[in-house]
């Protein structure tokens, strides 16, 4: 391996407000979600001057995120126990699952985009269907 080999940092994302816990590529390669202890999702565009859209409705830190296949979905687990679907736009709408009874953990969506798993704290993995 050379140096021409070695990883650069290619850009710097910062506007979160505690630590960030969880990342996750668009497909589209154009855009990144992240989330965070302070409850919010972000979702960053890698053109730079684009602004990142700040996503809020979660009660508490945001463990995991993940896009669906499409890139259309952003899947957010949270310690709130609740499972949110947002669409990633100015508006951040998002739909609410209140499937578990303990703090969720991961959320995955199936590599055809039609289901979403979450695994909890209550020692339970559920799967939404359809999406």
């Amino acid at each position: 391996m050379t140096s021409s080999d070695d990883p650069t940092l290619e850009r710097h994302f910062k506007g979160h407000r505690d630590a960030v816990t969880s990342v996750s590529f668009n497909p589209n390669m154009k855009q990144l979600a992240t989330g965070s202890m302070d409850s919010c999702l972000m979702v960053w565009h890698f053109r730079p001057q684009a602004r990142a859209y700040r996503f809020v409705g979660h009660k508490d830190a945001v463990l995991c995120v993940s896009f669906s296949p499409s890139g259309h979905l952003v899947a957010s687990a949270s310690r709130d126990k609740t499972v949110r679907l947002w669409i990633p736009s100015v508006k951040g709408e998002s739909t609410v699952f209140l499937a578990h009874s303990a703090s969720v953990r991961c959320v995955d969506f199936a590599s055809d985009g039609t289901s979403l798993l979450s695994a909890s704290d209550d020692k339970t993995v559920k799967v939404v269907l359809p999406i």
